[in-house]
């Protein structure tokens, strides 16, 4: 399958994406570092799909593999075997560059200590993917932001610094950062880890949005609760995907 993509690996450009794929395919994947104490297996005979539009919640024990894979969706890391799709295109198989371009135009990613830069403001913050990917028009960009950030609740706080910001607030403006360059897929790795139950709720709410609006959305969390939002749990156990299932089916 991944022969056919060689042809483009020295170029600048992205490789347009197969037509009708899915949002996510991992084939046969296996992760292995290296340490002092020998090799460690994080991932082994992996082979996960999620369709567009899903909303997945990835669960299991703290070293059970979660953030592992979510790496290798982000393209953060590389499997050490298998295959990495995302939205059409083989991940896998990129340059560091390409997976720098690609993920700025592909993947919005929130992360538990939300990642804003603090000299910057809510808004200035929201732009930074525009500017990084040239993407819209740069006298847009602005107006652009400002919308993200009505959109999730935040607009009145476009001209504050992070630190005048609580929790919630923070985590929204890293959420409409994410949306910034129209990213596909959406994903988030604890992303209310460190928020009060409440505001928890209401950031999940936004996800779930999002996914009514045709966003796949895929979340790595410890909360039964917040898993239970989504379309589908997926239990992932010592490097393994054990189980997959309808969110009400799962919690049953």
């Amino acid at each position: 399958m991944a022969t056919r993509w060689l042809s483009w690996l020295a170029a600048d450009d992205l490789p347009q994406p197969r037509a009708d794929a899915a949002a996510v395919e991992l084939i046969d994947v296996r992760k292995v570092y290296v340490t002092g104490a020998g090799e460690f297996e994080a991932l082994r005979e992996v082979n996960f799909r999620v369709r567009a539009g899903e909303f997945v919640a990835v669960v299991g024990k703290s070293g059970s593999g979660k953030s592992t894979l979510i790496n290798m969706i982000t393209g953060i890391d590389r499997p050490t075997e298998g295959e990495v799709w995302v939205a059409g295109t083989p991940i896998h198989l990129l340059t560091e560059n390409q997976i720098a371009i690609w993920r700025g135009r592909t993947v919005g990613v929130v992360f538990q200590f939300f990642q804003l830069l603090p000299t910057l403001t809510a808004l200035e913050n929201v732009m930074l993917p525009m500017d990084f990917c040239n993407v819209n028009p740069p006298s847009g960009r602005s107006q652009r932001a400002l919308e993200l950030l009505e959109m999730v609740g935040v607009g009145n706080q476009a001209d504050k610094l992070p630190a005048k910001l609580s929790g919630g607030e923070q985590q929204r403006v890293a959420i409409a950062r994410c949306l910034a360059n129209d990213p596909p897929l959406i994903v988030a790795d604890e992303p209310t880890g460190n928020l009060d139950t409440q505001t928890a709720s209401a950031v999940i709410d936004l996800f779930v949005e999002l996914a009514q609006k045709g966003k796949t959305i895929l979340i790595v969390t410890h909360d039964e609760d917040i898993a239970q939002r989504g379309s589908r749990i997926v239990v992932v156990s010592e490097g393994r995907i054990v189980s997959s299932a309808v969110a009400g089916e799962a919690k049953s």
